[in-house]
């Protein structure tokens, strides 16, 4: 079941018992205006029901939009450990798709709504960024997984010991991964939609009190 609250400050009995209920969350924020008053009380109502998050970076082809930025905000003003799970294919009116930092792929969105997904190689002007990136996530999922920081040790980092890792520290709120994309254009939802099932804990991971 997904259970959409609005964040406004007229809605907070809402957000409350959704919360309450919820199994994990997705933080929605705008590329443009970041961290706002009321994503640090939402911020704090997840915290009070222990509600583990994703973040999603929304309208990337906005005038402005800066989604690193925005992951800067989570970590000074929510004090999150966010890490950049994907990277933006362009900005502003640019702004094509994401760039995976799990699979190291790109994938760009067709069609009117953004329907067809397609997945390519990284851009080469993308790839050493991708790479640093991607270095960031590993380094900080590791800190907290045994399992991963022996893969990397080995030089063998497959995609499911990195899912799984990922799914643990997700879980128990070590780690925020941070998604982008523009939801009025269908691009980049799908790949967050994949992520709440990969990363975001079913009703059996996570105890409900009421």
């Amino acid at each position: 079941n997904i259970i959409d609250t609005p964040g406004h400050v007229d809605f907070t009995i809402e957000v409350e018992r959704a919360l309450r209920v919820l199994d994990g969350a997705i933080l929605v924020l705008c590329s443009v205006s970041g961290v706002q008053s009321q994503s640090m009380t939402v911020d704090r109502q997840m915290r009070r029901y222990g509600v583990p998050r994703i973040a999603f970076v929304n309208k990337c082809d906005r005038q402005g939009a800066n989604p690193i930025g925005v992951k800067d905000q989570l970590r000074e003003k929510l004090h999150l450990n966010a890490i950049m799970f994907q990277l933006p294919i362009g900005l502003e009116e640019k702004h094509e798709g994401v760039i995976d930092l799990v699979k190291m792929k790109a994938y760009t969105f067709d069609g009117d709504n953004g329907e067809n997904i397609i997945e390519g190689d990284i851009p080469a002007e993308y790839m050493d960024e991708a790479e640093v990136y991607r270095e960031e996530m590993l380094d900080a999922v590791s800190m907290f997984d045994d399992d991963l920081m022996e893969a990397m040790m080995e030089e063998d980092v497959t995609e499911e010991v990195l899912k799984k890792a990922i799914r643990k520290v997700t879980i128990a709120m070590q780690v925020c991964p941070v998604f982008l994309g523009s939801a009025y254009k269908n691009k980049g939802v799908q790949k967050v939609l994949d992520a709440v099932v990969d990363y975001l804990p079913c009703p059996i991971d996570v105890e409900n009190t009421a």
